[in-house]
């Protein structure tokens, strides 16, 4: 499966959201654009393991992380995630799991398909080419996506009819290539050879847009922006579990 760089994602809709700070990067971004992460004792010794937590809804200490996979793996490897968990979790004896990038990244790509499966069975989800076509040429179309294998072509047409239902000819707005191909696609959503899919509810494209976000600035094929210290662009604000625990404070120590 091919891996095509994908344009900063944002939804149409306009909002703010609560702010949280990246303990590797020490920089404020959308409590709904990073990752949390907890730690969840293991039986037995009462070490306690650190796991993500990408609804936001685990009880008990956590604390952030807003950077791509590859950050992620030389931060461990650097032994600087340890140390910027150790402020955050003053006290805590925990253990990093070897696995910790595949489980956020996993855990990552289920948040957005089981998202992807919620709008399909509320039936806010638009599936196959011409009824695409017709809704983006419309003008109805909120947001527009395409598998990582779907042809090249098959895009142009799709992202050209969006432009023109727009009025946006000539923008180079175009749908977003996820990190899934029609395979994983036509699996999560339980029908064939799924290919291209759109939303014509700007609702949906908000609740879509966040955990699409956080996954492709995982993945590196995206950057998350704004990423400052000076609050964040909408990219899909949905309500995603109390704050209890959360450590925004020990996080503000974290090494640059």
């Amino acid at each position: 499966m091919r891996n095509p760089h994908n344009d900063r994602v944002s939804s149409d809709i306009a909002g703010e959201g609560p702010e949280r700070k990246c303990i590797l990067s020490g920089r404020n971004a959308a409590r709904d654009a990073l990752i949390r992460l907890a730690i969840a004792p293991e039986a037995g010794d009462g070490s306690c393991a650190v796991l993500p937590d990408v609804m936001a809804r685990a009880p008990g200490r956590g604390a952030w992380i807003g950077v791509s996979r590859a950050e992620l793996e030389a931060a461990i490897a650097k032994g600087r995630l340890k140390g910027a968990l150790s402020r955050a979790f003053k006290g805590a004896v925990f253990a990093i799991p070897e696995d910790l990038p595949a489980r956020i990244e996993a855990a990552l790509t289920r948040s957005l398909t089981d998202r992807l499966g919620l709008e399909m069975r509320s039936g806010k989800l638009l599936l196959g080419t011409d009824r695409i076509a017709e809704n983006a040429r419309g003008g109805k179309v909120r947001w527009l996506a395409h598998a990582a294998d779907a042809s090249e072509d098959g895009n142009r047409k799709l992202d050209q009819a969006w432009r023109v239902g727009l009025d946006a000819e000539g923008s180079g707005k175009a749908g977003v290539t996820l990190p899934l191909d029609r395979a994983a696609l036509s699996v999560a959503l339980g029908r064939d050879n799924v290919v291209h899919l759109a939303v014509c509810d700007a609702g949906a494209a908000q609740r879509i847009a966040a955990p699409l976000t956080r996954l492709l600035c995982f993945l590196g094929l995206t950057e998350l922006e704004p990423f400052a210290e000076n609050g964040a662009e909408d990219y899909g604000h949905e309500p995603n579990g109390q704050d209890e625990g959360d450590l925004a404070e020990a996080a503000a120590a974290a090494p640059i």
